[in-house]
C-alpha cells in the first residue's frame, strides 16, 4: 500500500496549514472561551475550497477524495478541534451526502452555496430518545399532498444552532421499523422551525451544538433526498464514504 502523499495532497495541506495560522489561530482562544462561532472565517474557508474538497468541480468543490478532506480537517483540528468538527459536519455529514444521494436538482440548488461557504450545513439525525440507536428517532413525516409534514425533536446536533441547510431524517411508515425512514433537505428558514436551545458544553466551545424543533414544517416533496423509506441507505452511505479515500464519482 501506496501511503506517499500525491503533489495535490501535500499542496493542498500547506494551504490549509497556512490559512490556519493566519486566520484560526488568532481566535481559537475566544472561540473556546467565549463558545463564540466564527461566521466569517467560516466563510472565508469556503472561499479558499475547504468546505468542499470532496465536492464535484462542476458543483463548486475541488473534486478531491476523502484522503484530502482529512488531511485539511487535521490541519484546522491542530489548533481548533472544535472548528475541526463543525467543519466536518457541514462538508461530510451534509454538503457531501447531498452530493452523493441528492436529485441533479437538489445538487444545484443546495451543495454550491455550502461549498463555498455561503450557508452551513447539519446532519439532523439524533433525538432525545435515539441516539446510538439511530433508526427509532420518533420525527414523523406526514404526506400532505405535493409536501410533508415534519413534526419533531432533535437533539445534540452539530451546527443546528447556525446551520441554514439541514439534512433531516424522519419515519415515514413507523410500523416499517428502520425500513420507514426518509431523509429531506429543509431551509432552516422554513415556517415551523426553530432552534429551542443552544447547549452550554464542556468541551468543543465554539462549535454550535443545539436542539431542533419541527412544528409541523411543511416540506416540498421535490426535497425528499433518495427514495421515501430509503432513508437508511443515504445515512449508511454518507458515513461509509469516510472509508474510501476515492474521488466522488456521481451515482
Amino acid at each position: 500500500m501506496d501511503l506517499a502523499l500525491s503533489p495535490v495532497e501535500r499542496d493542498l495541506g500547506e494551504a490549509a496549514r497556512k490559512f490556519v495560522r493566519r486566520e484560526v489561530a488568532p481566535i481559537a482562544d475566544r472561540m473556546d472561551r467565549d463558545d463564540w462561532f466564527p461566521d466569517a472565517v467560516f466563510r472565508k474557508l469556503g472561499a479558499e475550497g475547504f468546505l468542499g474538497i470532496s465536492v464535484p468541480e462542476s458543483l463548486g468543490g475541488l473534486g478531491l477524495g476523502y484522503l484530502a478532506q482529512a488531511i485539511v480537517l487535521e490541519e484546522i483540528a491542530r489548533v481548533s478541534p472544535s472548528l475541526a468538527l463543525s467543519v466536518g459536519a457541514h462538508s461530510n455529514l451534509c454538503a457531501d451526502n447531498l452530493a452523493r444521494n441528492g436529485s441533479e436538482a437538489q445538487r444545484s440548488r443546495w451543495v454550491p452555496a455550502l461549498a463555498r461557504g455561503e450557508a452551513i450545513g447539519a446532519l439532523a439525525l439524533t433525538e432525545p430518545d435515539a441516539g446510538s440507536d439511530a433508526v427509532s428517532l420518533r420525527t414523523r413525516a406526514v404526506r400532505k399532498g405535493g409536501s410533508y409534514v415534519l413534526s419533531g425533536t432533535k437533539q445534540f446536533i452539530t451546527n443546528g444552532p447556525v446551520a441554514n441547510t439541514l439534512l433531516v431524517y424522519a419515519k415515514t411508515a413507523p410500523e416499517k421499523g428502520s425500513r420507514g425512514i426518509t431523509a429531506f433537505v429543509v431551509d432552516a428558514a422554513a415556517s415551523g422551525f426553530s432552534v429551542s436551545r443552544k447547549l452550554d458544553k464542556m468541551g468543543m466551545r465554539g462549535s454550535p451544538t443545539g436542539e431542533l424543533v419541527f412544528r409541523d414544517v411543511e416540506v416540498p416533496a421535490d426535497q425528499l433526498v433518495g427514495a421515501e423509506n430509503d432513508g437508511v441507505a443515504v445515512m449508511m452511505s454518507g458515513a461509509g464514504a469516510w472509508a474510501r479515500s476515492t474521488p466522488y464519482e456521481p451515482m
